[in-house]
Order: C-alpha cells, then sequence, then structure tokens
C-alpha cells in the first residue's frame, strides 16, 4: 500500500475535489515527422497542487537475488535477474514510499535506448468500471517506468511486458503513456481493470494526447495494433459499443469518457498548431488520433505546444484548460536519435516548473551525475532547490504576469535558441570523437550537459535577484522633495 507523505495528505482533500486535478498534455512524433528523423516523446508533468519537487536520478544497471519485487504501491511482482540502467525524475518524497525513492519516476531511458513518458490519465467510463473494476495494488502511473525501463530491450517488448503485467496482476488507473525506441514509438493505453491497446504511431505522424483515451478508427488486425487478450469479445459480451467493428475499432468510446472539453480542446488546440491548414470544428466529439504536420516537427515546435494557451483562437477566454498550468511540476522532451553512436541517441530536453517560463536542458543519456541542486528539496522553498529556483520564478511572475511572463519567456527563449544550436554542432563533434576515443566522447557529453544544468540554474538565481529587486523598487512610494527631505534626514 502507498505511504503518503505528511505534505501530500495535507493536500489530498483539495487535489480530490476534482477528478482531473492531476493531468497531464503529451505529444508523440514519428521519425518521418520530426525535422531530423529523430523518435520524440513529450509531455507535461502536472499536478493537483503547484508546490512539488522533482529529483533528477540515474539507476544503474543491477543484478538481482530470486524472490518478490515491491514496488511501492502494493503490488509484488517476481524479481527479474537483472536490471537495466536508466533515468528518472521520481518525486521529491519517494523514500517515503519505498527504501530506493523509486516512485512517481515519470520518465526515462534506458540502456538499450528504450524510452517511457507516464503517463496522462484518462477516466474510465462507468459501464466498464463494473465489469472489469480498477484494481487496488494494481500497474499505476507511479510505478511504471520503475517496472518496464530496467527489463525492457526494445519498445514492443516494453508494450508487451506491460501489458502482460496488466492482463496478470491488474491495473489501478486508467492512462494514455508512450513507450519508443530509436526505431518506433507506441501509444499504450489503459482502459480498465485488465483491458488495454496499444498503437503504433506511423513515422509520418504525431498523436496528440490529453486526459482522455485516445484510440479509436483501428483495426485489432494490424500487426501495429497490439491489445489484451479477447477484447473485442469483452467489448460484445458487455455492449460497451452500439456497433462494435473489429477494422474500426474504438478503444476510446468504450472504456473512456469522450467529449469532454477539458480534454479535446487541447487535443484541438496541439493539432491546429502543428496542422495549421486543417481547419477543424473546435469541441468535435473525437479528434483524429493521427496527423501528418505542415512541416516537419523539431523539439522546438514541441516545446511550443507544450506551452500554449488559447490566446487568438476562437477558444479564447471559452476554455477552461490550456495546456500551459501553473500547476506543471516539469517538462519533458525525449529525442531518440538512430544516427548517432548508441550510447549517445537518446537526449532528454528537461525543464522544471512551469514551461514557457523555464528552460529545456540537454541530458544525454551518458549523463549518470547530477548536481546536488536537482536532487534535495521538498515541498517548501529552498535556497538550495533547482526545482524552486525556477518554480519560484513563475510565482513571482504572477504577481504582474503582464510585465514579468513575457520577459521570462524571451530570456529563456533565447537561451533555448542557443542550446539548441549547441547540441547540434556537438553532436558532430561527438560523432567524430567516437570513433577515435568512444570514452572521451561519453565522458563529453555528460560533462556538458553537467555544466548546462549549473549555468542555467544560475541564469535562474540571477533572474529571481533581478525580479525581486524590480518588485521592491515598484513599491515605492513617490514622495515629495520635502517629504523625503524629512525621510533621509531622520
Amino acid at each position: 500500500m502507498k505511504i503518503w507523505s505528511v505534505s501530500f495528505l495535507a493536500t489530498a482533500v483539495a487535489v480530490a475535489l476534482s477528478s482531473n486535478a492531476i493531468a497531464c498534455t503529451g505529444l508523440i512524433v514519428g521519425k518521418g515527422a520530426s525535422s531530423d528523423g529523430s523518435i520524440i516523446i513529450a509531455r507535461n508533468e502536472d499536478f493537483g497542487i503547484n508546490n512539488w519537487n522533482k529529483y533528477l536520478k540515474y539507476r544503474p544497471a543491477q543484478d538481482n537475488q530470486e524472490g518478490d519485487w515491491q514496488l511501492g504501491n502494493g503490488l509484488i511482482v517476481p524479481m527479474p535477474k537483472h536490471f537495466f540502467a536508466y533515468s528518472a525524475i521520481p518525486d521529491w518524497d519517494a523514500d517515503t514510499v519505498n527504501r530506493d525513492g523509486k516512485f512517481y519516476e515519470e520518465r526515462g531511458i534506458n540502456e538499450h535506448n528504450v524510452a517511457i513518458s507516464a503517463t496522462t490519465s484518462a477516466e474510465i467510463n462507468d459501464k466498464v468500471a463494473k465489469v472489469d473494476p480498477l484494481i487496488d495494488n494494481g500497474v499505476i502511473e507511479a510505478i511504471i517506468p520503475t517496472l518496464i525501463l530496467p527489463q525492457a530491450e526494445n519498445a514492443k517488448q516494453a508494450v508487451e511486458l506491460l501489458g502482460h503485467y496488466i492482463e496478470t496482476y491488474g491495473a489501478g488507473e486508467g492512462n494514455s503513456l508512450y513507450i519508443a525506441d530509436t526505431n518506433e514509438a507506441w501509444l499504450f493505453e489503459i482502459g480498465s481493470g485488465h483491458h488495454w491497446i496499444a498503437v503504433k504511431v506511423p513515422d509520418d505522424s504525431y498523436a496528440m494526447i490529453a486526459n482522455g483515451l485516445r484510440v479509436h478508427d483501428v483495426n485489432l488486425a494490424n500487426k501495429e495494433v497490439l491489445h489484451s487478450k479477447d477484447i473485442f469479445e469483452f467489448v460484445e459480451q458487455h455492449k460497451l459499443l452500439d456497433n462494435a467493428d473489429k477494422k474500426s475499432f474504438n478503444f476510446a468510446k468504450a472504456f473512456g469518457v469522450i467529449g469532454d472539453e477539458y480534454n479535446i480542446d487541447r487535443e484541438w488546440l496541439g493539432q491546429k498548431m502543428l496542422t495549421p491548414s486543417l481547419h477543424q470544428q473546435s469541441r468535435m466529439t473525437q479528434y483524429p488520433l493521427f496527423m501528418k504536420p505542415e512541416t516537419k516537427i523539431s523539439v522546438e515546435d514541441v516545446a511550443e505546444v507544450l506551452s500554449a494557451t488559447y490566446k487568438d483562437t476562437v477558444l479564447e477566454g471559452k476554455s477552461k484548460r490550456p495546456i500551459r498550468v501553473e500547476r506543471q511540476l516539469e517538462s519533458h522532451i525525449i529525442q531518440l536519435r538512430p544516427e548517432m553512436p548508441e550510447e549517445l541517441q537518446g537526449i532528454i530536453w528537461q525543464s522544471f516548473g512551469v514551461l514557457p517560463e523555464s528552460v529545456l536542458v540537454p541530458l544525454y543519456s551518458t549523463l549518470q551525475d547530477y548536481p546536488k541542486a536537482y536532487q534535495v528539496g521538498d515541498d517548501n522553498y529552498s535556497d538550495d532547490s533547482a526545482y524552486w529556483q525556477f518554480r519560484s520564478l513563475t510565482a513571482l511572475a504572477s504577481s504582474n504576469p503582464d510585465k514579468y511572463l513575457p520577459v521570462l519567456k524571451a530570456a529563456w527563449d533565447k537561451e533555448e535558441t542557443q542550446l539548441y544550436k549547441q547540441v547540434a554542432h556537438l553532436d558532430k563533434t561527438l560523432a567524430d570523437m567516437y570513433k577515435v576515443d568512444k570514452q572521451v566522447a561519453l565522458n563529453m557529453a555528460a560533462d556538458y550537459s553537467y555544466g548546462q544544468l549549473k549555468r542555467t540554474l544560475d541564469m535562474a538565481t540571477e533572474l529571481r535577484y533581478k525580479m525581486i529587486t524590480d518588485l521592491t523598487k515598484s513599491t515605492e512610494k513617490k514622495y515629495s522633495e520635502e517629504e523625503f527631505k524629512k525621510i533621509v534626514n531622520l
């Protein structure tokens, strides 16, 4: 059973007031749809409250003794003989749940370049909940990266392994998640206690995901569609669809809740940004699962989508749930680049706090250590915590958002532009160096990422100092010359 921290319990009531309180937005980009041939999976990790620290961690490979593996939420499975190394970004209080501190690890790349981003939470409908209810101590968001990344050697194996665990032990939540390697990306969805589906994202397309199940209009016989055993028979038996069709199967409608403005508004917005020539009506019940972009999608484009609001659209002032929200804990854009040497194929563009007011820092997979500031702190402000240095910028800007939010965005946009250029140049240097001295190349990549974490943290601190100084000056009273003389002569 999950052992909640005292601080989390204190906010649990507020979070529970909305079934959509803990929610995220994500995007998957096929290698033929990206500007550089990479596969991209990306997501904002949104939460029910603003203050929730995250740590950067590296999990080294290890051999295990035979026995039980306790995942932290009550799920117990046989312990694998070996764990592959992987990166993670767990909650600050994860060690209160299990001794390894592996809880809500959210995203990562393992040593075989298998990447996971988990999850965008999704509601399941009442009808399916009655016939295949969610399972206490089943598979949930908090344990998915921890469970799969140490074991999977490719994306398809990861899909099948997660499916096996769900069918065997049950799922505790409805979810969408993204699994990829250097060859392919999959959208995996959990729709009930024991049923799931996964669809390979076409190379020339992208998938925009909010907090509703998305998979529809898929052929269950297609080799690029994997699913739980007897899923179609289950849907027919319990009349979850009026006219169930194996060749045009609507998983989202059978298992989820479709047409919710909380979700479809963001789906519409993302597709509008990436395929602007297709003029789709807002608030359709379901939007296309996959779409081709107008132009090839870059990391910068993904960041713009994950930072978006409804400004200058028909939903401005109408939609209550934009993509950019102040309860973002972190954002990540994972790139898998098949043209790079194997150890350098994975890179995570990582930010802390609210994305438009923060910076995406490139973390090569060779990075195995992080500055201390990215591994300390809790849900109370601390000068020592990297999360808080970045998150506090949005908090300060909220005092005068019209003035300060554009300033922050401009500062970080300029920095990110330089980072994009640096990585493009560095990749060429690393590829050449790898041929001459592999270890030097791997160390160079790790050192670069470590250095950028420190440098951008220093920038955040400097921005905070400047904002506090400016805010303090802005509250000064304007005195007459006579009044001012009296004050200074007191």
